[in-house]
Order: structure tokens, then C-alpha cells, then sequence
């Protein structure tokens, strides 16, 4: 049977190439004709044995292989694979509700995977997006002003981990402390991936109202709730196609945390008021600076969600790990912040880098932005020294903070106030979202900002 689709599949015409492994007949038949029908050769076979045979005579665009076959495992064809011709997607077909297969062929460098028995509309989706992916050597990613700047060995680590992993569609879980460029990691996955000319949709789950989650991410239909006057699209909806990138996945309430596995799982979501399903295909990444693990031991976070999200973590290091990183990043800010303010760019003199790299910097990325922003705002002539800097809160990393010039009561508040000002800029502006970030109510957050003079 596997001669006969093989010939049959080359009797389309020269085009692209795909390699089906499955010792089922019937499959491969559907595959063929699926196949086929876009415009697809298909060399069909049914055993591992067959399946290196054909990958050592011919060059192929896709894999699809089944997870059991009659000589081994589909995943050591993955990994073969991986190790040998790392440019060829390779997707794997599981049986129908099996997660850790699913799961274990991600891990160990899949593509994607498709469930048995075989939706032809999520196939067709899967082939599409495997065969959309760049070159490795392709320069069409939308890199551009979203570059990963820095030379050291931690900042090269994670450029390399995201070259991999925008060649998949495994989930992928992005970590980090605040401000270390856990967004620009995943805008950068999706930019070098399959789905680059499709949405890339952000989402902060902690500045989310919880009794508006469901309706949120799924989207509702007219006349579901008061005030539900039309029907609209969810985040899931709006990111079919593309990716969805969950920031602060923490955040989210145990009751979404069971909906959102589900839609992971089906890749099918119900709009609020809807009777059925709606089939969704989105790549998903998501974020948090919190410890995942000990929130899942804890029992805040499920730990089945988990599974499924951290196929693939990526952790984005901390600014005072790559310190020699600085004096390139902070002159590329300086240029963007010079150019849209309509300015020259000015020079950071060696006091100023010098100051730059010995702080400790606790924002990381997003505080070196905000001391160059203010700088730039304040400075006097066309060039920054370390007095423009301010970086006046630097003592927090080993000078005594009393002096005889000032109260311990004056330094402990503006520690607050930094550390208010970043939650607040982390949830958009959003007070609940900022409290729980830091750990208090809102009202204790409330009457803080209060006390600070930071209400106006």
C-alpha cells in the first residue's frame, strides 16, 4: 500500500515534499489525498526503518509521523530528526486525549501535533503554518527595532533558545524578574516563526477583573449579560492564527485556570452564550516573574495548566548578569528616546557608563529605560554624565541608607515609591493588579499612594 500511494503522490508534479509514517493504511491514505489536494507530494510509509530510508535519498519541506509504530516510537524518529536535519518540521499524530505523548514530542523538538482521529481542518492549518516557516538562514523575521541587544554568553544562550523554539509550536513559558524583556522574548518567537504575518496578541492577566475572564479570553455573544448588546471576539478568537501571549499567567483565578487547559487541550473555545465550539489555532506563550513551581505546590497554580505550558521554558536573565551588555543597550535607547523626541542623540560620557554598569539595577531593562528617558528629559548640553543619571537609589545594594543629610524614615519612602511605580507600571496603570503584585490590598495600596503624595 505504501509503494502505491508512493507512486501515486509522485504523479502530481515536482512541488513541495512531505514524509508520512504511519502503519495504518487508511491514514495514509487520507493523509495522501488531504495532502494532494494542496498542491503536496506525499511519500507515504509505514515503519521507522522505511522512513530513514526515504530521509537519507530524499529532501523533504514536513514530517508526519505516527506516535506507535510496528518497529519503534514516532519520537525517536523526532529526535533523529532533530539531531540530523534540524530545518525539517516535524508533526506528530497521537491518539485521541493523550497529553503526555503530545507533550513528550514537544519536548523533545516537534513541530506540533495533531490528535487521531484527524481533523482535516486543523491538518490543513498545521501543514500551512510548518511549511510557512522561514529558512534558518532567512533574514525576513521582523527583527528590526525588536533586536535582542548584547554579546554576552547569558544574552547569546537565550538568542539561541529563541531561534529553536520560533521553529515549533510548542507552549512556551517565559521567565524572569520584572523588566527583563520577558515580552520582547516572546514578540521575538513569534517575529522568526511560522505565524510572523499573523496577530500577536498581549495580554496581562492580572489587570483582568476575574467575573470577566471567561468573556475576555472566549469571547460572548449577544444578549449573554446585561450589557452584552453585541457579539464579540475573545483574545482566542482574535489570536487565531497567530500567537497569544499571556503575561502574568500566575494571576489567573483557579476556575479560568480549568478553562484555559481546556482550550489548550481541544484547541475549541465557547463564547459566552454560545451553544457549541469554535475550533482556535494559536501559538501560545506565556510570562510571569513568579515561581511557577512553588506556586504549584502551594496549590495556587494547577498543576496539570503547568504541564502544558512549560513544555519549553526560557529564561530571560537579569541586566546585572550581563553588565558588559550596558554601554550597547543603553546607547540603542538613547538613540530611539533621542529620535522620537526629535533630538540629537547625546553622548553618555565613561562616568556614565561607568555608573550605568555598577548599579544593580532591580527594574533591569525597563529601569535602564526610564533613568535614560528622565536623563535625556532633564540633561543640560549634549551629553549625559552620572550626575544626570540620578541613580541616587544605587545605595540600596551595599552604602548605609541613613546619612547624616537625610532620614532613614525620607529613604524608606521613596524605596516604596520606586517600588509602587513599578507594579503600577508592570499592570498598566492598574491599582488592583499593582496590589497584588506587591503582596497588599488595594486599600492598603490606596491609602500608601496616599501617604506618598502619588494620588494627583
Amino acid at each position: 500500500m505504501s509503494v502505491k500511494n508512493e507512486r501515486r503522490s509522485r504523479g502530481h508534479g515536482e512541488g513541495k515534499r512531505v514524509l508520512v509514517v504511519d502503519d495504518e493504511a487508511d491514514i495514509r491514505e487520507l493523509l495522501d489525498l488531504t495532502l494532494a489536494r494542496m498542491g503536496l507530494l506525499a511519500d507515504c510509509v509505514g515503519s521507522l526503518a522505511e522512513a530513514r530510508r526515504m530521509l537519507a535519498s530524499q529532501r523533504y519541506q514536513l514530517c508526519l509521523t505516527d506516535m506507535r509504530l510496528p518497529d519503534g516510537e514516532g519520537l525517536d524518529l523526532v529526535r533523529r530528526i532533530a539531531e540530523t536535519v534540524p530545518d525539517l518540521p516535524v508533526a506528530v499524530i497521537t491518539a485521541h486525549g493523550s497529553t503526555e505523548n503530545a507533550v513528550s514530542a514537544l519536548k523533545a523538538g516537534a513541530f506540533d501535533y495533531i490528535a487521531k482521529p484527524v481533523s482535516l481542518e486543523q491538518l490543513r492549518s498545521l501543514v500551512k503554518s510548518a511549511l510557512d516557516l522561514p529558512s534558518s538562514d532567512s533574514s525576513d523575521g521582523k527583527a528590526g527595532e525588536s533586536d535582542l541587544l548584547g554579546q554576552s554568553p547569558a544574552i547569546e544562550q537565550v538568542r539561541g533558545l529563541i531561534d529553536r523554539v520560533a521553529r515549533s509550536q510548542a507552549p512556551v513559558h517565559v521567565t524572569g524578574e520584572s523588566g527583563s524583556g520577558k515580552e520582547l522574548a516572546a514578540r521575538l518567537i513569534h517575529n522568526l516563526g511560522a505565524r510572523r504575518d499573523r496577530a500577536f496578541v498581549p495580554v496581562n492577566c492580572g489587570a483582568i477583573p476575574e467575573n470577566l475572564m471567561e468573556s475576555e479570553f472566549f469571547g460572548y455573544r449577544k444578549g449573554a449579560f446585561t450589557g452584552a448588546s453585541d457579539d464579540r471576539e475573545g483574545f482566542f478568537q482574535v489570536a487565531d492564527g497567530g500567537t497569544l501571549f499571556l503575561d502574568e499567567v500566575a494571576e489567573l483565578p483557579l476556575a479560568m485556570q480549568v478553562k484555559l487547559l481546556r482550550a489548550i487541550q481541544e484547541k475549541r473555545v465557547r463564547k459566552v452564550g454560545a451553544t457549541g465550539e469554535e475550533a482556535v489555532d494559536v501559538r501560545l506563550i506565556c510570562a510571569t516573574h513568579q515561581d511557577l513551581k512553588a506556586l504549584v505546590e502551594q496549590g495556587r497554580f494547577r498543576q496539570d495548566l503547568f504541564y502544558r505550558l512549560n513544555v519549553i521554558e526560557l529564561r530571560m536573565p537579569a541586566l546585572r548578569e550581563c553588565r558588559e551588555d550596558i554601554p550597547a543597550m543603553a546607547q540603542h535607547i538613547l538613540q530611539r528616546l533621542a529620535r522620537a523626541a526629535g533630538l540629537v542623540t547625546p553622548v553618555l560620557t565613561a562616568s556614565a557608563i561607568e555608573a550605568l554598569q555598577s548599579y544593580p539595577f532591580p527594574g533591569n531593562v525597563r529601569e535602564l529605560e526610564n533613568i535614560l528617558e528622565r536623563a535625556l528629559a532633564l540633561m543640560a548640553g549634549e551629553r549625559i554624565d552620572a550626575a544626570d543619571l540620578n541613580l541616587a537609589p544605587a545605595q540600596l545594594s551595599g552604602v548605609a541608607p541613613a546619612t547624616v543629610g537625610g532620614l532613614l524614615q525620607d529613604h524608606l519612602d521613596q524605596v516604596e515609591r520606586l517600588a509602587i511605580l513599578d507594579a503600577l507600571t508592570q499592570s498598566n496603570g492598574n491599582r488592583t493588579a499593582a496590589a497584588r503584585l506587591l503582596g497588599v490590598t488595594f486599600r492598603s495600596l490606596r491609602y500608601r499612594m496616599a501617604r506618598l503624595g502619588m494620588n494627583e
